[in-house]
């Protein structure tokens, strides 16, 4: 065998012949081997960048910055979008929540502001500073992950001034989108899409299987910097048609795909290639067009019994590698 053969080619070839349940284990030892010699993760195959929607994917919002970093390491993953409560976590934005009810301890515990403490949180943004967010940066560039996309939850309900906070975050932590779910109102996008105009940077909208294409045209056309976070899993479900044609028309719209798999008629999510999901041809759609669409697994099915789910993840990264190796 020759010696130009990497310890990651090895272990490529090791993993074909494992159990899903076996894959994590794997994974770990040589995201750990690797460290130790100074590699990083690298997750992008054939020019697609394959990345990982978290600390969602890991079963939460609330993951501390450094533990989901390690999990990203531990997957080979290299390039994610990541949600703004860790980050903000990192600033130091959890002290200033304070939470007087059943409710809004719920809601805290999930990181959505509630009326009890909006204010405080809107004016803690208000003389926020950006340095902590490039420390934050840093830890991840030296770490060898990329923030591709920054996902902001209410993102409609912001102020200005918290508007611009939140696309100055994002632009700080070297991200191209902010990704948020679809609003209800016509005057929601085009108000939020004027900010996105003014940072230059895409509002990538998320829709769910009730969401059709004419919902994303619509959305387009109200503001040049809006566009589309297409969850092909859901687009599938909500019998939308395939999410290839919608790709191929809008791909200059879509800075990333959610990846998952569902079965029609809004059927449940499966293990990667049990549903209805045309998950490699999206992938090699992109591939051979080398758009840059981030194919960003989101993990939502059950894990089975005897796995994890960080098993179930790297099961899912491996599918994305082989359907564009």
């Amino acid at each position: 065998m020759s010696s130009s053969y990497t310890r990651r080619d090895f272990t490529k070839l090791a993993l074909a012949a494992l159990p899903a349940a076996g894959l994590f284990s794997a994974t770990g030892s040589l995201r750990a081997a690797d460290a130790k010699t100074g590699g990083k993760p690298n997750s992008k195959v054939a020019g697609v960048q394959i990345g990982l929607n978290v600390p969602y994917s890991f079963g939460g919002r609330t993951m501390a910055g450094d533990e989901v970093l390690k999990n990203c390491q531990e997957l080979n993953v290299s390039a994610v979008e990541l949600r703004a409560q860790p980050v903000e976590a990192f600033m130091g934005l959890p002290a200033m929540v304070t939470a007087t009810d059943a409710g809004a301890k719920k809601a805290a515990k999930k990181g959505e502001a509630t009326d009890n403490n909006t204010a405080k949180i809107r004016e803690w943004r208000r003389t926020a500073s950006m340095d902590r967010v490039k420390e934050f940066r840093k830890m991840y560039d030296d770490g060898g992950v990329k923030i591709d996309i920054l996902k902001v939850d209410g993102i409609f309900t912001m102020s200005p001034e918290e508007l611009d906070y939140s696309f100055t975050m994002a632009k700080t932590l070297g991200a191209r989108a902010i990704s948020t779910e679809i609003a209800k109102t016509d005057e929601d996008h085009q108000r939020v899409g004027q900010f996105a105009e003014k940072h230059k940077l895409m509002l990538a909208l998320h829709g769910h299987a009730t969401t059709t294409a004419e919902h994303f045209e619509k959305v387009f056309y109200l503001g040049k910097f809006n566009g589309a976070n297409l969850d092909i899993g859901h687009y599938i479900a909500g019998n939308n048609g395939s999410p290839v044609e919608f790709i191929k028309k809008h791909h200059a719209r879509i800075s990333h795909v959610h990846i998952k798999d569902r079965k029609k008629d809004n059927g449940a999510n499966t293990v990667f290639g049990e549903g209805d999901t045309p998950i490699k041809e999206v992938l090699r759609l992109i591939r051979d067009n080398k758009w840059n669409i981030q194919a960003t697994i989101e993990f939502e099915y059950k894990v089975p019994e005897g796995s994890t789910r960080m098993a179930e993840i790297a099961r899912a990264v491996k599918y994305c590698r082989d359907a564009l190796a």
